[in-house]
Formats: structure tokens, sequence, C-alpha cells
């Protein structure tokens, strides 16, 4: 059983404020199916709180989320996947006293699978990601890096339109981020689904996006190729002050 696919997940004017603050300000975004598209920004930008909105997580205070034109924004965080948004967090949230096969089983079986059919997805997805080994395995004996690399294979797991990782690469080595990168490049092909990455290792977001959106202090700041953004002054200034210089945001 596979629902369809949606086209593209949207954000229109979006804004948060939590009292008197403000973590987002009237942000347009638009996700495509089949494209991996970068959010970047300094700390405290609002790019979490965007995927939390994205993903049901956070109610906007004003603006809208839509797939494929239809309004999401009031829809729980549950609804919300089941429509076809998964994601991943900067702390990977598995169930901890869970083997790995059984974390990637429950979110198939809550996209609306079979217990049979989830299993069967989670040892697909676990075997392609090279986890198949470690199936069995309770998550709470995992490595730091498995741990990311299981939270990516549950998002998968729901059978997304749109992936949105958050830090994947966080914490982790070279040799794990380039594994990381051939992983994130491949989603869109391999599973037909847009993906939404945040990551401040400026290697794994220019060696795998095709678009990158740019937030500073809740608003857009830029948006468009790995190129434009390495080129643009307001960009280096965002996150290296004034004297950023032209190979500021290089690989």
């Amino acid at each position: 059983m596979s629902r369809p696919s949606k086209e593209r997940l949207e954000a229109r004017g979006v804004a948060v404020a939590f009292g008197g603050i403000r973590a987002l300000s009237g942000v347009d975004l638009e996700l495509r199916r089949g494209e991996v598209l970068g959010l970047i920004g300094p700390n405290g930008a609002g790019k979490t709180t965007m995927v939390n909105v994205l993903s049901g997580f956070q109610r906007p205070t004003s603006g809208s989320i839509s797939l494929d034109g239809t309004d999401v924004s009031k829809l729980t965080a549950r609804k919300i996947a089941q429509a076809g948004v998964g994601r991943s967090f900067q702390a990977a949230r598995l169930f901890r006293a869970m083997t790995v096969e059984q974390n990637l089983s429950v979110a198939a079986i809550g996209s609306g699978l079979s217990r049979r059919v989830a299993r069967e997805r989670a040892l697909e997805i676990l075997d392609w990601m090279g986890l198949v080994k470690k199936a069995d395995h309770r998550c709470d004996s995992l490595s730091y890096g498995d741990e990311r690399r299981v939270s990516i294979a549950r998002a998968l797991a729901l059978q997304p339109s749109f992936a949105l990782l958050d830090e994947p690469a966080s914490g982790m080595n070279d040799a794990e981020c380039e594994a990381l990168m051939e992983v994130i490049a491949e989603l869109p092909a391999r599973f037909g689904c847009g993906v939404l990455l945040i990551e401040h290792n400026m290697k794994v977001i220019m060696g795998v996006c095709q678009r990158i959106h740019v937030l500073d202090g809740g608003q857009s700041l830029a948006e468009g190729s790995p190129q434009d953004i390495q080129k643009n002054p307001a960009v280096r200034r965002a996150y290296l002050g004034e004297k950023a210089t032209d190979s500021t945001l290089a690989i």
C-alpha cells in the first residue's frame, strides 16, 4: 500500500511569535518533490522553528502551510505525517528500549501499512542504508552516528512525499559525513520524495542541495543555487560579519 505522492510543500507568509519574540516573520518557502533544498542560517535564525511549522509541531501565528494547494496549517503533526511529511530531529528521539527494526516498523504502521508490510519496508530501508545487520539491536546500544542514520531511516519509513532532516550530520566525523551525503543525494530518486535539509556543515549543504534558502533573524535573506549563495555578500555578512570573503562558504 502506498499513498499518492504530493508535488509541493509550501509555506506562505509564515510568522511565529513566542510572547513578544518573533521566531519567524513572513517566510515564504517551497519544497518540490524530487529535489534537495537546503535551509541554512546563523544560530537562532529560525530554521528548526520552520521545520516544526512545516511538520505540524508548531502552529504558525500567521500565514499558511499547504500540500499541493490544500491548507494543512491546522492539522496535528500526526495528520501531517500521514499526509506525507516525515521528519527527523536534532536529537534522534528514538524509542531506545525497542529495536532498530521496531522503531521503523512503528513509523510505517502509523503511515497505514500492515504489520507485515511495515516490517518488510523497515528491513528494505535498513538494507539500503547499510544498517540491516543492526535491525535487531536495541536503540540504546547504538553509536551516535548510527542513531542519526536510524532517525533518518525512521522518517523514510513513513513513506513521505517530503522528508525534513534537521541537522543529520551533527557530531559526525568526515567519513560519516561523506557517507551521509551519498544517502541524502539519492533520497529523491530512491524514495520519490523532496528533501529539506537543515545543516551547519557547508560541505554537506553545498554538495547535495540543488537550491538553498537562507534565514536570518527569522526572515528570508536569500535563495538560490549553491553557487549563488556562496557569492552572496548578505549571506556572508550574516554568517561571519563584515570581514567575510568570497571564499567564506566555499566547500
